[in-house]
């Protein structure tokens, strides 16, 4: 039988959008139907993803339930670190100043920048030749 899910939320960090599901248990983190440590396999991305739990210590309290989509694995992270921030705040509101002051609740505002016509990239050019 499925546990009880305690706090839904959704995060999201350049293109990725991630749904986040808090449930009581023994702290493991499942995303995409994968383990943490088989999803993101290097461990700065790994810690990345923990933050929230660790900063609030309750890392051992909520099993994490994790779909992520879109935006590269950095992209994806930043959102599931963002969504689990979310769900611990539905949980319990008194979590709110740690959470604020490792600013896991701002969302990160950067984007990529549009490509410009008669340029390479956004902002690089083509090479000058003068001969």
């Amino acid at each position: 039988m499925a546990t009880q899910v305690v706090a839904l939320a959704s995060g999201s960090r350049k293109e990725a959008v991630a749904r986040v599901q808090l449930r009581a248990g023994a702290g493991t983190i499942t995303i995409n139907g994968r383990p943490l440590d088989a999803y993101f396999p290097t461990a700065p991305l790994q810690s990345l993803v923990r933050q929230p739990l660790v900063a609030t210590g309750t890392d051992s309290r909520y099993d994490v339930v994790v779909t992520v989509a879109g935006g590269g694995v950095a992209g994806q992270a930043g959102a599931v670190r963002h969504g689990i921030a979310r769900a611990l705040l539905e949980t319990d509101e008194a979590l709110r100043p740690s959470l604020r002051k490792g600013g896991f609740l701002t969302r990160d505002p950067r984007e990529k920048e549009r490509k410009k016509y008669g340029r390479k990239r956004a902002r690089k050019g083509f090479q000058y030749s003068k001969r």
